[in-house]
Formats: structure tokens, C-alpha cells, sequence
């Protein structure tokens, strides 16, 4: 497994995210103002997109996002590589603690990477979520 980072959108993410949030999960607006200014992180396994995620700062925080992993490479612990993926990246950058806009119904994977929650439950689109923060 290796993976690469981009300034930009590519097919690869752009592919992932539609079948994960779009697709999957009904999202309406999976693509917003943020991506033109995010690293993309993408998964590859054999030259395959696998997972992506994208990470931001804005105001002094690092913010991470569209964790997203393709259907038949789920529970091979990918979330776990690239989030940790992430997080090292944002650590060279100078990072200090970055906070996650997490799906409610997966909180706990969150929880499970040390991330806690900060804040009250809000809804993106029809979704529950909720901010949790982790210092790194």
C-alpha cells in the first residue's frame, strides 16, 4: 500500500467520493469551496485508488475530512492508515491539533484514533455529525 498527495482534485478522488457519499450515502453536495484548497491524500494498492482523505487549515486549525474507503477494501483497517497517514502529514506541516467533522455513526472509529468530541451534534445535509478535536 502507498499513497500520494495532491493540491488538486483528481479522477481518482473524485471516483471515491462519489460512490462512498454520493452514491452510498445520498449526500447532495459531497464537492464544496474547500477542496481547491486541500492536500488530498489517496491510497493506492497495486496502482488502484483505495481511500482517499483531505486535510485543510484554515484559522490556525488543521481540519480533516473525506475519509472515504472503496466498498470491497473495507475492514482491511485502511481508515486507520490513512488517517495516521494524515496526521503525520499535518505534523510536518507544523500541526498541533486537528479536529474532524465526524459522522455520528461512526464516532467511535474516531474515539478509537484518539480524537474527542467538542461541541453538540449538527446536521450536514440529513446527517448527524459531530466536531471532535485531537492534539498531535
Amino acid at each position: 500500500m502507498d499513497y500520494k498527495k495532491f493540491t488538486t482534485l483528481n479522477e481518482d478522488i473524485i471516483s471515491i467520493r462519489k460512490a462512498v457519499f454520493v452514491e452510498e450515502q445520498g449526500f447532495q453536495n459531497e464537492f464544496d469551496k474547500f477542496d481547491k484548497n486541500c492536500t488530498h491524500i489517496v491510497l493506492y494498492d497495486k496502482g488502484k485508488a483505495v481511500a482517499v482523505c483531505r486535510y485543510f487549515k484554515e484559522n490556525g486549525m488543521y481540519h480533516l475530512g473525506r475519509v472515504a474507503i472503496v466498498k470491497e477494501y473495507r475492514g482491511k483497517h485502511l481508515g486507520n492508515y490513512i488517517l495516521q497517514t494524515a496526521e503525520n502529514e499535518i505534523k510536518k506541516e507544523g500541526g498541533k491539533s486537528i479536529v474532524v467533522s465526524a459522522q455520528v455513526r461512526v464516532k467511535g472509529f474516531y474515539n478509537k484514533n484518539g480524537y474527542t468530541e467538542s461541541g453538540e451534534i449538527f446536521f450536514d445535509e440529513y446527517c448527524e455529525h459531530i466536531n471532535m478535536i485531537k492534539k498531535v
